[in-house]
């Protein structure tokens, strides 16, 4: 309908992470002052009318318009369901927050499946997004009851925190854990299958196998992250997430054959699924910040992985080659273990 060439597709996708990043500055307070309870329900609500809006969109600033603010909503999303997260993570002894994040990389695979099934019985854009919409009032409604209420003590003896007053470095050591972890991630969403084409000449269909495998990885290695936390403790496990995801990355870079570097990518897609619940965990429980607001600044240094990592494979690559550019991201791997083996809230 809009008839947009790659280069205006690529720049108005661009539109997603500059709302998310209008957002970081006082989501956190926002879900701190009103709690996540009603941040969680307005903000998905919301998620789902911007999903309408794509599809309503004629011309092209119509879907910049829309995609900004299905980054801008997408945040308050993230920040209140993670801080629900961290509540309910305090209600139970042993560890069940890997299983949340897990739920996340499982939803991802059940909406391009939905999104197959939409396309076989040719749907429009309309009635799919329409559809998928139903389904989130639904979720609402039967759940609502459940979200639980932010704490109030917690709430109010931290409310008057500011971090440009009186900066928590612990956060910001837990944001620069994680923004190595989500480099790493980012990379594998938008390179893996290039490094299949390009580097390991993989034929055919099998091109997108590196990615895959990835993906399957990442997601069943946040159903086992609870089980690992539980028995070994978060410092082991985030230790060994870090030597995990250089191993694999260096593993595909100096072993780049179909069957190696298969395996490699399902190390790094292991290794990353641990970092981001232990780390949004330990955030959450800050003793001198609201979680909300913990969690904002955790993101905010985290998120720049996601949108740095990507171009600075493309920039080394291009000065270097591809392999070469997948060994400088894999010195994430080691900061990670050294990082957290520097920290002491970890167990």
């Amino acid at each position: 309908m809009l008839h947009l060439s790659e280069a205006d597709l690529g720049g108005l996708l661009f539109a997603i992470p500059i709302g998310q990043l209008f957002a970081m500055p006082f989501s956190g307070k926002v879900v701190t002052k009103y709690g996540s309870r009603k941040i969680s329900i307005l903000g998905l609500l919301m998620y789902g009318t911007c999903l309408l809006m794509l599809s309503l969109a004629t011309v092209s600033w119509h879907l910049a318009i829309a995609l900004f603010l299905f980054g801008f909503f997408g945040n308050f999303c993230n920040i209140a369901v993670n801080t629900q997260g961290v509540y309910t993570q305090q209600l139970f002894d042993k560890p069940i927050i890997g299983s949340f994040h897990g739920s996340w990389s499982l939803a991802g695979f059940c909406g391009a499946l939905v999104g197959l099934v939409m396309l076989a019985f040719r749907l429009t854009t309309f009635q799919h997004f329409a559809i998928a919409f139903g389904f989130v009032i639904l979720i609402v409604l039967t759940n609502a009851k459940f979200i639980l209420k932010s704490k109030v003590k917690q709430t109010e003896n931290k409310e008057s925190y500011s971090f440009f007053k009186n900066p928590d470095m612990t956060l910001i050591w837990l944001g620069i854990i994680c923004f190595c972890g989500m480099a790493s991630e980012g990379i594998m969403f938008d390179w893996s299958g290039v490094y299949f084409k390009e580097i390991v000449k993989a034929p055919g269909a099998l091109v997108v196998l590196g990615y895959t495998t990835f993906m399957i990885s990442m997601a069943s290695g946040r159903f086992l992250s609870d089980f690992l936390v539980h028995k070994y403790g978060g410092k082991k496990v985030l230790m060994l997430s870090g030597i995990v995801i250089s191993a694999g990355l260096y593993m595909a870079v100096l072993f780049p054959y179909l069957i190696p570097c298969t395996i490699a990518f399902m190390m790094v897609g292991f290794g990353v699924s641990n970092v981001v619940p232990i780390i949004f965990n330990a955030a959450g429980n800050n003793e001198k910040v609201p979680p909300g607001i913990a969690l904002t600044m955790v993101t905010s240094i985290s998120f720049l992985g996601f949108l740095i990592g990507p171009p600075l494979i493309g920039f080394i690559a291009e000065m270097t080659s591809l392999k070469y550019s997948f060994a400088v991201i894999g010195v994430f791997g080691v900061f990670i273990t050294v990082l957290v083996s520097r920290l002491k809230i970890f167990k």
